[in-house]
């Protein structure tokens, strides 16, 4: 864990934004000198003297809003314009179906919120997906529009009705839209996405989409011509998109997993009574909504690998559907937690020496920046197949261990865990790769590159 204590701190905004005050005028083109915004102490004439004073009054009187970029930045002109007066930031996320899609748009929302502390952010997703919880829980503001959903395959007979529920969806859309009036829309992917962003197109409002994946989903690939930005988790998912608008920053982390805490600290969260620095925890995740043959896989194994080694301990998510099924056949140990959905996740990666998982964009991502070793056991449900592509990259830059469902089963996966947790120097290894290819600032570096199309979209240069 020494070496997660080295990790970035999410400082990047905090440090690329300076706040100034609000004037009651119109805008500014802000040059990337300060001296411009200095009285002028010129004494050469009176006349020229109160000129110059009434000229630096009208800058400031002119500058009107909350932020100004970092001169460093090549992502933005050489004299950035400052939003319009009164034009707070108005900002809305859509993306849902899965926590892939839904924490990468909080983590952008947290950057945003740190940045502008009075931007005004609203979510928009269906009434009976997982971000009718997880938004509000993170304390946004949420509205839901009809479900428009493709089901696979293409030809199936219920698709004979998407047109009528995309419609509906949209209409919903723009009616939202309209109310709330933001000068940007983010979509991070998902069914509901499609249906939010066209609407904000015919609005006439700017689109940028964020794909998870290392090979992008429907929705992100029907809505990238429309997209002003596309920021993408790897460099290998840029052919898919027109490359001028990409930008590749990595997946956005939430800023809990990016906080340094103990392992010793983490561990007794979950094992008060686990007292040994030797003990081992195995972290078992299954996605968001649970997978369930590494659920059978693990209840075929846990038993005899906690009584082979006493100082193991298992972590076990099983998702909502397979919690009461395996609740019902484990047996009671108190070295094993068995929980539908963990809530604190940075514990429990804090906590892990390995983690088990599916191979979801973001899962990925979550191990690389805790530096984890891990066992990566793809769905091959997933669309297009997109989990088998992300374990693969995975295991070339990261050393991860990878299983197909073909050759998992209860000695597979033991053999895997013990060979990674019975050899320090490998553990050390996959920790040291993770931690190299983590990229902890992405939310701040999507979020910076948000506030400055919002700042275009919103002034036109002063003349």
């Amino acid at each position: 864990m020494a070496a997660a204590a080295s990790l970035p701190l999410p400082f990047l905004l905090s440090t690329k934004f300076r706040n100034y005050p609000s004037f009651p005028l119109s805008q500014i083109s802000l040059a990337r000198t300060p001296a411009l915004l200095l009285p002028t102490t010129a004494t050469a004439t009176a006349t020229a003297t109160a000129a110059a004073t009434a000229t630096n009054r009208r800058r400031a009187q002119l500058l009107t809003c909350c932020l100004a970029v970092d001169r460093e930045s090549t992502d933005l002109p050489s004299s950035t314009p400052i939003p319009t007066p009164g034009a707070e930031l108005r900002v809305v996320f859509s993306g849902g179906g899965s926590g892939g899609h839904i924490y990468p748009a909080i983590a952008i929302a947290d950057e945003l919120k740190n940045a502008c502390p009075d931007a005004k952010i609203l979510f928009i997703g269906s009434a009976t997906g997982m971000e009718g919880v997880a938004v509000p829980t993170a304390g946004y503001d949420y509205a839901t529009v009809p479900r428009s959903r493709l089901v696979r395959p293409f030809f199936h007979p219920m698709n004979l009705l998407l047109p009528f529920h995309l419609l509906c969806s949209v209409a919903a859309s723009w009616k939202i839209l309209r109310e709330f009036r933001p000068q940007i829309v983010v979509g991070t992917g998902g069914y509901v996405a499609a249906p939010v962003c066209f609407a904000a197109v015919l609005s006439g409002i700017k689109i940028a989409i964020q794909e998870q994946n290392s090979f992008p989903g429907l929705t992100n690939r029907v809505l990238a011509p429309y997209a002003e930005k596309i920021f993408l988790a790897f460099n290998g998912c840029v052919k898919h998109f027109p490359k001028k608008k990409c930008l590749v920053y990595g997946n956005p982390v939430r800023l809990s997993l990016r906080r340094y805490t103990s392992k010793a600290v983490a561990r007794s969260h979950f094992f008060p009574k686990a007292g040994s620095d030797k003990a081992q925890v195995v972290l078992v995740l299954g996605g968001s909504a649970g997978a369930g043959a590494i659920n059978v896989t693990v209840l075929n194994m846990y038993y005899e690998m906690l009584l082979e080694h006493k100082n193991r301990y298992i972590i076990w998510q099983t998702g909502a559907e397979g919690y009461r099924e395996m609740e019902s056949l484990v047996k009671n140990n108190r070295r094993l937690l068995l929980t539908p959905f963990l809530h604190a996740m940075d514990m429990a990666y804090a906590a892990a020496d390995v983690v088990v998982s599916r191979a979801g964009a973001m899962t990925c991502t979550e191990i690389l920046a805790s530096g984890k070793p891990s066992i990566l056991i793809p769905s091959p449900f997933a669309a297009d197949d997109h989990q088998t592509k992300n374990a693969y990259i995975m295991a070339d830059i990261a050393g991860s261990k990878v299983l197909t469902e073909d050759e998992l089963d209860a000695s597979s996966l033991q053999t895997a865990i013990d060979e990674i947790l019975g050899n320090e120097h490998l553990m050390a290894e996959m920790s040291e790769k993770a931690l190299k290819f983590a990229r902890p600032s992405a939310a701040a570096d999507i979020a910076k590159c948000i506030l400055s199309l919002v700042v275009l979209s919103n002034v036109k240069p002063v003349t």
